[in-house]
């Protein structure tokens, strides 16, 4: 891996698939002991909690509740 001129590592995909690193996961470079280690930050939204902020409300159907709730239920 290189260090680019911004300071940034690609982390290759098959160790992100193996940790379970995902495009937006906050992570952390920590020194341990002369050697640096990168570690995901545990209190950062999971992909799938990321997914429902980005798209709670984006739901548009021109319908009233009633007529939703007519249409699930069959009437």
């Amino acid at each position: 891996m290189k260090l680019n001129s911004k300071g940034q590592v690609t982390i290759p995909a098959a160790l992100r698939h193996k940790h379970h690193l995902h495009e937006g996961d906050e992570v952390e470079v920590i020194e341990d002991d002369g050697a640096l280690r990168i570690v995901r930050v545990e209190r950062s939204e999971t992909r799938g909690q990321r997914w429902v902020r980005e798209h709670r409300g984006s739901a548009t159907s021109g319908m009233s509740t009633d007529e939703l709730m007519a249409l699930l239920r069959g009437e």
